[in-house]
């Protein structure tokens, strides 16, 4: 929550600033245009917000994971490490109440440790010292090197002054000490605001992987097998997708019994999760390769036909009629009206199937798959792997981001009159 809150100002603050400085710097003429709505050469991406956006969450990502790779004034408070203290107070049967100190020595996990030499003091109640991982906790037995024990009826009543019950805690300069039900007392140090390295490794962490599965592979697969792999199985689900999804497309949009007859499965089949269908393909396909592909085929299919379907639909009745006026026949009105209107929904509705197709088969891929990204990242999670799961999950989004953007430039190339005609 904290992060977001951040983010937000972050967000407001740079919008605030920008507009100021370009307002007093500059007069775009072009930015004061009223704009309309669908025409996306209305409203362009600004640069400097996008380079501020990825530059803002890298430093949270670094702030919040204690990176090297930034000044330590911009952590986030780390969790407490070294040697933390506190008192308590214990009775018995037939004594006085005494206090006692504890220690207790907080490491870095993955490192040794051991629990410091305390002097254990005159009264009944022993001074005691243990050892507790950082964002750890651990249960202290204050009454094991005690005078008296729980036979005795050894009970603590207060921890630095303050009273405590089972089930109750008290807050220490170093961190929460708590009771549980049966008495005996917990440390939790302070884990302040960074996160703890298998929550979310820091950037660095996540870079040093990458480059030790691009040298060395995992799994016995190199990373450019499996982001291959992957790559492969979107591209060809896509590919039959498009090619029976745009000519279903166009009949429906063409042919009312067409239309009659095809809509209730394309709309009933548009909005179930392509994961729905994992189950049904693995019946009918079996786990291997076809049963991934005919997922991603089924995943792209009801997106082509639904915008080619629209892309037909969307043409003026009034290109029809001058064609029609110009002595066109029917396959001219297909070939120079219809194609050319339509193919700007049918590449808008590709970039949409591509999309789904990639974040399918990331899912598809999590069920006895050899070799993937999604494969890579099932792995990697059950053992805790966090920086691998987070590579995995970047290099997704790179790849994706890539993919939308050749689908861009080829929409550019080859459908120059969008937005135009």
């Amino acid at each position: 929550m904290i992060v977001f809150l951040i983010y937000a100002i972050v967000f407001v603050v740079s919008f605030v600033l920008v507009k100021f400085i370009v307002r007093k710097t500059t007069t775009d003429y072009t930015s004061l245009k009223t704009v309309t709505f669908g025409d996306e050469s209305a409203v362009v991406p600004n640069r400097i917000a996008s380079v501020i956006s990825i530059l803002v969450i890298f430093l949270l990502w670094a702030a919040f994971t204690g990176s090297k790779l930034v000044p330590g004034f911009m952590h986030a408070p780390g969790p407490f490490i070294g040697d933390a203290t506190f008192t308590y107070t214990a009775t018995a049967e037939g004594v006085e109440p005494d206090d006692a100190t504890v220690t207790v020595r907080v490491f870095e996990v993955g490192t040794e440790a051991e629990a410091p030499e305390v002097d254990p003091g005159e009264g009944w109640a022993k001074n005691d010292s243990d050892i507790v991982g950082a964002w750890r906790s651990g249960l202290i037995r204050v009454d094991r090197n005690d005078e008296l024990d729980r036979d005795a009826g050894h009970t603590v009543i207060a921890v630095n002054g303050e009273p405590i019950e089972p089930g109750g805690s008290v807050m220490t300069e170093f961190g929460r000490v708590g009771m549980s039900p049966k008495g005996t007392l917990n440390f939790e140090p302070a884990k302040g605001l960074q996160m703890e390295p298998i929550w979310l490794p820091p950037p660095e962490a996540v870079v040093a992987r990458l480059g030790e599965i691009a040298s060395d592979g995992y799994r016995d697969s190199t990373l450019w097998e499996h982001l291959g792999y992957s790559l492969f199985r979107v591209i060809l689900g896509f590919l039959f997708g498009a090619l029976v999804g745009i000519p279903l497309g166009y009949a429906m949009g063409l042919s009312d019994w067409f239309r009659g007859w095809f809509d209730p499965i394309v709309e009933f089949m548009r909005p179930v999760p392509p994961l729905a269908l994992i189950p049904l393909v693995i019946i009918w396909a079996g786990i291997g390769e076809v049963g991934k592909i005919i997922l991603l085929f089924l995943a792209a299919l009801w997106i082509m036909a639904i915008a080619a379907r629209a892309g037909v639909s969307g043409v003026a009745i009034s290109k029809v009629h001058a064609a029609y006026s110009l002595g066109a026949s029917k396959w001219q009105i297909m070939r120079h009206v219809i194609v050319p209107n339509s193919l700007p929904e049918i590449f808008t509705g590709a970039r949409v199937a591509m999309g789904v197709c990639w974040g399918t088969v990331v899912a598809a891929e999590l069920v006895a798959a050899e070799k993937g990204a999604g494969m890579m990242i099932m792995v990697a999670s059950k053992f805790q792997l966090t920086d691998i799961v987070l590579m995995g999950i970047i290099l997704i989004g790179i790849i994706g981001f890539g993919i939308d953007i050749l689908m861009r430039w080829a929409e550019r190339v080859l459908v120059p009159w969008k937005g135009r005609v």
